[in-house]
């Protein structure tokens, strides 16, 4: 049994990139489509799809590299845990590491980055940050 299925997918995507795999398969949920929305918007993956399986259908990923090989997504942080949630106001949120990364909020009106909460003043839970 997964006690948190957001750090499982965390997990392989930060696994998929040490060892520079062009895709990652993670087990398909709403909040788990959200995130691979806004990692796609932001620019840390190509897309992503989802393939019919069974039992369960997943989520596909495409990573991106740099031109070089290097590796876009460096760290990847799971803030709220299902023992300690985080929320935070769009006030309170602050750029992640200068602006070069991002945080990762579900709010009342879906997934959303940082960007996008203080842009349009939502607040919510603290998912993630990555860089």
């Amino acid at each position: 049994m997964m006690t948190d299925p957001i750090a499982d997918m965390l997990t392989r995507i930060r696994n998929a990139v040490r060892v520079e795999r062009p895709t990652v398969e993670v087990p398909i949920s709403k909040v788990k489509r959200g995130v691979a929305d806004v990692l796609k918007r932001e620019g840390f993956i190509w897309d992503w799809r989802e393939v019919e399986a069974q039992p369960v259908p997943h989520l596909q990923l495409e990573l991106k590299y740099g031109p070089n090989g290097e590796r876009l997504i460096r760290h990847i942080k799971r803030v709220s845990t299902p023992g300690r949630r985080v929320y935070s106001r769009s006030t309170r949120l602050k750029p992640v590491l200068g602006g070069m990364g991002i945080s990762i909020l579900s709010t009342s009106s879906g997934v959303v980055s940082d960007r996008e909460a203080r842009q349009r003043k939502l607040g919510g839970e603290v998912l993630c940050e990555l860089w």
